[in-house]
């Protein structure tokens, strides 16, 4: 049995929570066994889930500024009491050069970095970011990325050729598009005879949920017979999620406005979608439009999220620099256009089924760590 330490802030309902779960559920646990190293200290939605596939959940300090010194003191300790752990892949990005420096130091043979997103901008955390990335090749030994874009943000496009692509893959046949689960899942969420625009993903800054409700205003106003449907949670404390809540209100769309919070039915709720909306301001290889082209959606995305993510030729890309209301029209456009088929196909042919995805990861494991020894 080959114990893998998966490295993750929380193990929420995410992007990379869900691709690794997808992974979790897929793979060989005969052979490889998933256990999960957080740094939030509450219980996450996918906990429960883990410990019935037979893994565990361990939580210890924070990987914030202020808690650097603590967290470094806990990894130490937990690899000297856990030296069953010969593989350690961490979905924690920069934030992985901490612990992979330590699992360094306890001679953990494996040591996996996964890059999942291509941040923009420049914050107070961004000189600390920078200095994590620039370090993080002294104490990994092998790179992965869930696309060219992120890979390229974390470890330079000069080591392109070294880094390993691992597919956000999924199982396609559970998100395949259904006509008659699409008219019930319309009925279940009260949205019969609209026309749904919607949008999965938590509630962080990067997803620009303040411009995907100024886009469907927009919309609205052009067809009144459409409503939005989010998906996804927030922190804790979800003050991006009220806030937008305060903004449907101001521009009176609450009748066609749901909030649905964190679901663990993504696949049956995108059934009763019409159209995917994905403005974010950045992304690596979002696992959402995985399953929005698999449900067969047509999807407008921002030209700050990957192309490569069109898996399916169903996509559409509009500048973050046009006005919501030319947005709202490519999206109306597309709509009276589009006729939704069956893709899951499409999702096999193009290496994004979990079935073979999950096969790939098992032998590159026993590889890697043969390859140790």
């Amino acid at each position: 049995m080959i114990k893998v330490l998966v490295l993750d802030t929380v193990m929420d309902r995410g992007g990379a929570e869900a691709m690794i779960m997808n992974y979790m559920r897929n793979i060989n646990r005969d052979e490889i066994s998933f256990d999960f190293l957080t740094n939030r200290d509450y219980h996450a939605a996918y906990e429960d889930e883990i410990e019935s596939l037979g893994g565990k959940v361990y939580h210890m300090a924070p990987q914030l500024p202020g808690h650097f010194r603590q967290y470094k003191k806990e990894m130490k300790v937990f690899l000297k009491e856990h030296p069953e752990y010969r593989i350690i892949h961490s979905n924690l990005e920069e934030r992985s050069y901490l612990p992979l420096k330590a699992a360094k130091k306890e001679r953990v043979p494996v040591r996996i970095s996964h890059a999942h997103n291509r941040p923009l901008g420049f914050d107070i955390k961004t000189l600390i970011r920078y200095y994590f990335r620039w370090r993080l090749k002294s104490v990994n030994t092998h790179m992965f990325a869930c696309g060219y874009e992120a890979g390229d943000w974390l470890y330079g496009k000069k080591n392109r050729d070294k880094v390993i692509i691992m597919n956000n893959a999924i199982d396609a046949k559970e998100y395949s598009y259904d006509e008659e689960k699409s008219l019930e899942m319309k009925k279940k969420l009260g949205v019969e005879g609209k026309t749904v625009i919607g949008h999965v993903g938590r509630f962080f800054a990067q997803k620009n949920h303040p411009f995907l409700i100024d886009i469907f205003k927009s919309i609205n106003d052009k067809n009144p017979n459409t409503v939005l449907i989010l998906v996804g949670g927030g922190e804790l404390d979800d003050a991006l999620m009220n806030q937008m809540k305060e903004k449907v209100k101001s521009l009176n769309l609450e009748d066609s406005v749901q909030f649905l919070g964190v679901r663990d039915d993504v696949a049956d709720i995108l059934q009763a979608f019409d159209l995917f909306l994905l403005p974010s301001l950045f992304e690596g290889l979002p696992v959402t439009m995985i399953e929005a082209q698999a449900a067969g959606l047509p999807c407008v995305i921002s030209d700050k999220v990957p192309i490569q993510c069109d898996i399916t030729g169903n996509t559409k890309v509009a500048s973050l620099d046009d006005s919501a209301d030319k947005w709202a029209d490519t999206v109306l456009d597309y709509l009276s256009e589009y006729k939704r088929t069956n893709t899951c196909e499409k999702i096999k042919d193009a290496g994004f089924d979990i079935k073979e995805n999950a096969k790939w990861l098992e032998e590159f494991y026993k590889e890697a760590l043969n390859g140790t020894e």
